[in-house]
Parts: C-alpha cells; sequence; structure tokens
C-alpha cells in the first residue's frame, strides 16, 4: 500500500520562509505595484468547470534507474530523495521499462543508461542470427534476475508509488526485423516482425506479472509502444559491419501493426494472471496520436484502458482531450522533456521557465489525469559543453555523471539540480494527487481545487522581463471564509520556493507582485463550492451558439430540421434552451440543447434539429470542453464527433456538420448566455 502524502507548504530544509513587509503585499488601488505602473493580470479560478481527480505525475525510470540502480547507497539515496521525497520532485506515478535487449554477442553502442537488460535468457553460443529459440512457455528461456539496476529503483520508491505502469521501447532482438533493438535500417518500416507479435506481447506481459511478484507490486497499466509511427529509431551499420548508430532502443510501429499487438496482448495479460489495463500509443505528439487512433477498429479502441500521448509537439492537443472525451477513457501526458535554454546552465531561468509554461499548456488544453516526465534525471557528462552539443544542454531536473562507479561519493560523483527542478516543485507541491484541476481564465496560469474541497491552489507563470501584478479573484466560489488567504511561494533568480506571508483575501480576491522571470504558487486557504452563477452552462437557461471561424450562429433552417449558421440576429432560430444536464462528476457531463420543440441531435453524423423527446438518447447529448479562453467544443456522444461548420465555410447558410476532433477553429463555438 502506496503510503498518502498530505498537501502542505513547504518548510523543509533548503527552503527560505521569508516574511515579507510592504504594501505589494496588501491587495487594493495603493498597492506599490500600481504605484509604480507595473502590469497586471487578473487570474479567474473556475470551480465549476473541474476535472477528475487528478492521479499525479510521475517518471519513466530509464534511463537513469538503469544507470545509477548500482551506485553507492548515499548518492542513489540522494536521487531518491531528490526524485520521489516529500522535499523533491515528490512524484508518485513510476514507468518501469520492460527491456528489449540486443543479442549476446552484439558489443554495446547504445548510450549510457539505455541499453536496458531483457528478461530473456539466451542459450550459449547464440547470436544475432538466432531467432527462433525463444518459447515464453520455457521458464529456461526466462531471465526472473535480470535488470537488477532498474529494480533496484523499484524495490526503493514502492512505497511512494501509487501507480505502476510497464512500457517497451522495442522487442528483443530476435523479434525484429533488424536484429537490432536501436530500430530498423528504413526507421519508416515496421521493426516488429508480423510473425512476432504473438511472441512479444506474451513478453510484455510476462515480465509485467514476474515484475509483479518479485516486488510485490500491482501493474495498473502496460503500453506496448514508445512513439511507434514516427522515423525516429534507426540503425546504421558502420564500415566493419556493426552498428554506428542508433543510441537508443526504439521501434517503428505503425497503426495497423499497433492494432495486432493490441489484440495479442489483450489476451496475453490474462494468461500470465496480470490484470493491468492496456494503454496506447505514446505517440510523440497529439496530431500523431490523434492519426494513429483513426486507424483503430471498434475492437482495438475497446481493448485500450487509458490514452497516453507526449507533448515533444503541442499542435492539436484539444483533439486528444476530446476524443477522450468522447471515448470516455483517461488520458496521460505520459511523457516530455526538454532543454528550454542555452547551454548547460544550473541558475538561467529559461529553462525553468519552458517547462513550466509547458506543463501550464498540457494541464489547460489536454486536461490529462497525470503529467509525467521522460526521466528528471540526465546524464551530467553528456549534457556539460562537448556532450550533445557544443554548449551542452539541460534536459532533466536533476544531473548526474552516468559513469560513476561503486567507488565514488558524493563529492567525486556531484549531483546538480536546474530550475527546471525548482519550478518543477510549484507544481507537484502544491496540484496533488486527488485535487482536481478546474478551469482558468488566464494562459499562464493552472489551477486546482484540493482534495478536501475547502482550499485551492493556483501556479501563474510570469515569463516576462517585467515584475506583474497578480490579482487572484475568488468570486467564483460559492463560500469564501472571512479568514480566507492566498499564500505566494515564488521561485525566481532570487530564491527557490519562498515562501512569502499570507495575503489576505478582501472583497474576494488577493493581490500580490510577483517578480520578473518567476513562477509563482499560490496557495488558497478557506474557500469551497461553486458560486450559482459560476457555471456558464445551466439547465433552463437558453444561449447562442456562435461559429469562433465564421462568426456566424447555429441556426435551424428553414424546413425545420436542418442546421446552418446565419449572422446573428437573435431570432427564435438561434436560441438554444439547455434541457437537461446528465451528472458527472466532472467535465464529462452531457448536456441537451433544444430550439422550440425540437432538439439538437445526430443521425448518421448528421446533426439535426429532429421533434423533441423526453427520453434520454446519447445522440441528443453533448460534452462541452473549453481551455479558459471563452471558446467551446461540442462533443456528441454517441459518435464522438464534433460539431463544426463544414467545410470550414464562413457564407450565409452554409452547412453545420459533424467531423472527428481535428482542432479546428471551425469546431469552435462561442456560447452566449441569452436568457431573458
Amino acid at each position: 500500500m502506496a503510503r498518502t502524502r498530505t498537501r502542505r507548504i513547504l518548510t523543509a530544509t533548503g527552503l527560505t520562509a521569508v516574511l515579507v513587509t510592504g504594501a505589494a503585499l496588501v491587495p487594493g488601488p495603493t498597492s506599490a505595484a500600481q504605484a509604480a505602473g507595473l502590469p497586471s493580470v487578473t487570474v479567474r479560478p473556475d470551480p465549476s468547470y473541474r476535472q477528475q481527480p487528478f492521479e499525479g505525475w510521475g517518471t519513466s525510470l530509464v534511463w537513469f534507474a538503469n544507470a545509477t540502480g548500482d551506485y553507492p547507497p548515499q548518492v542513489r539515496e540522494k536521487l531518491a530523495r531528490l526524485v520521489f521525497g516529500d522535499d523533491g520532485l515528490a512524484l508518485n506515478i513510476a514507468r518501469y521499462n520492460i527491456g528489449g535487449g540486443n543479442a549476446p554477442d552484439v558489443k554495446d553502442y547504445l548510450r549510457p543508461g539505455g541499453a536496458v537488460e531483457g528478461w530473456w535468457k539466451a542459450p550459449a553460443g547464440t547470436t544475432r542470427e538466432d531467432t527462433g529459440w525463444w518459447d515464453a512457455d520455457d521458464p529456461a528461456d526466462w531471465n526472473d534476475r535480470a535488470d537488477a539496476a532498474q529494480r533496484w529503483w523499484v524495490d526503493r520508491i514502492k512505497k511512494d508509488i501509487t501507480h505502476w505502469e510497464t512500457f517497451s521501447n522495442s522487442p528483443p532482438w530476435f523479434m525484429t526485423v533488424s536484429g537490432y533493438v536501436s530500430g530498423g535500417f528504413d526507421a519508416t518500416r515496421d521493426q516488429l516482425k508480423n510473425e512476432s507479435v504473438d511472441d512479444f506481447a506474451a513478453y510484455v506481459a510476462g515480465v509485467t506479472r514476474r515484475l509483479e511478484k518479485a516486488h510485490g507490486i500491482k501493474v495498473a497499466t502496460v503500453d506496448p509502444f514508445n512513439e511507434p509511427n514516427t522515423d525516429y529509431w534507426s540503425t546504421r551499420l558502420g564500415p566493419d559491419g556493426e552498428p554506428a548508430g542508433g543510441r537508443q532502443e526504439g521501434a517503428h510501429i505503425g497503426p495497423e501493426l499497433q492494432e495486432k499487438v493490441i489484440h495479442a496482448l489483450a489476451p496475453a495479460l490474462r494468461e500470465a494472471g496480470a490484470k493491468a489495463r492496456i494503454a496506447a500509443m505514446d505517440e510523440t505528439n497529439p496530431s500523431t496520436f490523434a492519426r494513429n487512433w483513426s486507424v483503430y477498429g471498434p475492437e482495438a479502441r475497446s481493448l485500450v484502458g487509458q490514452l497516453n500521448v507526449h507533448t515533444y509537439g503541442t499542435g492539436q492537443r484539444t483533439t486528444v482531450r476530446d476524443i477522450a472525451k468522447a471515448e470516455n477513457k483517461r488520458l496521460w501526458m505520459s511523457e516530455v522533456e526538454g532543454d528550454w535554454g542555452d547551454g548547460q546552465s544550473f541558475t538561467d531561468m529559461r529553462p525553468g521557465l519552458g517547462l513550466a509554461t509547458r506543463i501550464v499548456d498540457d494541464l489547460r488544453e489536454l486536461e490529462p489525469r497525470a503529467w509525467v516526465f521522460w526521466q528528471p534525471v540526465e546524464d551530467y557528462d553528456n549534457m556539460k559543453p562537448g556532450g550533445e552539443s557544443a554548449k551542452g544542454g539541460n534536459w532533466g531536473e536533476i544531473q548526474i555523471p552516468f559513469s560513476c562507479t561503486a567507488e565514488d561519493t558524493l563529492e567525486t560523483c556531484p549531483i546538480y539540480t536546474n530550475t527546471k527542478f525548482d519550478t518543477a516543485r510549484n507544481f507537484t507541491h502544491f496540484i496533488r494527487p486527488g485535487d482536481r484541476l478546474i478551469r482558468v481564465d488566464d494562459t499562464s496560469s493552472a489551477a486546482a481545487v484540493t482534495r478536501d474541497g475547502k482550499g485551492a491552489s493556483v501556479v501563474h507563470v510570469n515569463d516576462s522581463a517585467t515584475a506583474r501584478e497578480v490579482t487572484v479573484d475568488l468570486s467564483t466560489f460559492r463560500r469564501i471564509s472571512p479568514k480566507a488567504t492566498v499564500t505566494p511561494v515564488v521561485t525566481s533568480s532570487d530564491g527557490k520556493l519562498v515562501r512569502h506571508r499570507a495575503v489576505p483575501v478582501t472583497g474576494g480576491s488577493a493581490t500580490f507582485t510577483v517578480p520578473a522571470r518567476s513562477v509563482t504558487s499560490f496557495a488558497v486557504d478557506g474557500v469551497s463550492g461553486v458560486a450559482e452563477d459560476a457555471p456558464l452552462l445551466r439547465k433552463g437557461r437558453t444561449y447562442t451558439l456562435t461559429g469562433v471561424q465564421s462568426g456566424k450562429a447555429v441556426t435551424v433552417a428553414g424546413n425545420g430540421t436542418g442546421l446552418v449558421i446565419s449572422g446573428g440576429d437573435g431570432s427564435a432560430a438561434q436560441q438554444w434552451r439547455l434541457s437537461a444536464v446528465h451528472p458527472d462528476d466532472g467535465t464529462r457531463r452531457r448536456y441537451e440543447f433544444t430550439s422550440a420543440d425540437r432538439r439538437l441531435t445526430v443521425r448518421d453524423d448528421v446533426p439535426v434539429a429532429e421533434p423533441r423527446d423526453s427520453r434520454p438518447d446519447p445522440a441528443a447529448q453533448w460534452i462541452a470542453s473549453t481551455t479558459g479562453d471563452g471558446t467551446w467544443t461540442l462533443v456528441n456522444a454517441a459518435t464522438g464527433r464534433l460539431l463544426e461548420v463544414g467545410g470550414q465555410a464562413t457564407h450565409e447558410g452554409a452547412a453545420v456538420t459533424t467531423w472527428p476532433p481535428d482542432s479546428g477553429a471551425n469546431q469552435r463555438w462561442r456560447i452566449t448566455d441569452v436568457t431573458g
């Protein structure tokens, strides 16, 4: 049983508690910020639009776990506290990498930490050319003691972890087309052999179950892929015929082959006795994820219990958000990292601000149930100047040489943290598992209500070169205690997680001046509930739906059935009464809209105004999503398709249609309350 962490404002050793005095802490028109003419922003967290309970923050264990699992106890213990400890990143999700492993006769050429040992046991003398020997049902072909370094981490952190996931970067060498785990000779062709699909599924399931039994953990999800439909993974041979390029495990697996793996993995997990659900497909960005998902058939989709996507590319986040809502599946942002700087630095705020901005945008646009680092621990030697680049880099929040030995100490194998470590803690310490992310109307902020519903948190990123006055407007909460306060905790070039004096809430808001190039967590105490007029969508009220791209409103056509867009004249044909709300404890509740005696329904993928029927019908139910920018998408509950203007038309009388989510402006609507 994983221990439960309680949400708290940090007071740990190394966190400077600063009691700041002066007018800048006092909300109101006489503040020092206003007197200085500083820019200002009002941030309004809205608990009426709240997501399902947040599952938490996590990391993949490779390559750092493979590299450091046999380090001296004092070194790896300090690392463990930095990554999973309450005063460190406080991560509660871990993804165990199922190594593929190259053939015994292949000299290691992968990056430090990248050669993760496979769980197979090859007969003596096996070479890369020997590929038909493995049998999942033969215990002699399994190495249950494999991967000791990564598995040290499993034992060390299992009391901290609430969700385990296993995943694969590449099948073992004997299941690949090229014979190497670093990818095919043609990076655009499938690397998993068709005849090895069942073996691969048995391997993934078998490792998952063996890991559970050996370490006394429960694996909740299994993702057999990693950025599969890309051209990233290739093996290049040198003149001597040995690999000279491709430094990490990876395998191109197109969506058709992904489907086959999913179909094989479901029964393999049952046969192995693993109760984990399938997650898919850890694609490199939302748009590629959506392209893959569109190929999956209904059965494959039904076998996937969780959607995993990376945000190395950021376009079409809302597409994946709406796919997850249409499919009623959990969604994770399951991997990202980056540099966001100009050469290795442990003081430059740009990397910290870049990471914080990525987190805010992911939480706001993607609405994930979890947010997961690739690996917060990176190879210091690879990141220093002359490593991956001439200037070095800032990947990872923590850097340590991956070349240390059992004889090293913390002095000879030093651990460094950069500004990403500090700004990440502004999120991981103040948006905790069980909290609920909520809508916020500022693109530089993320917000959540606490698990117990008696508080909230706002994390605000100021990446500008100027200090900024931030007002936290709490008017959307039903109850604001007379003793309510907002406590700022600031990370900037002047300090890490510096706790300031609590600011009293007056007139429903509190104001604080944040420094330039800073990330500030506002811990809000003494608020609860949802104000009666906070939700935009309320039963019994009347709305118009105006296209963002066209500027025209959804209108019942002259035939009384079809739907078109028309200039906003406010006529009855453009007014939609919210007649029913189907309860959901989150952002997946369903709404029904009626116009006169007709309701907005989808038949054969075409939206129509059909005669009103009191019986519930998913085809007449809509799931509304927003990023907080005042625009919405409407997902049809029966089809998963979005209400849109066909062909991105803008002319009078253009048809209103439906289409799968694609993040187009023609799929976004301004919903305006015109009641009365």
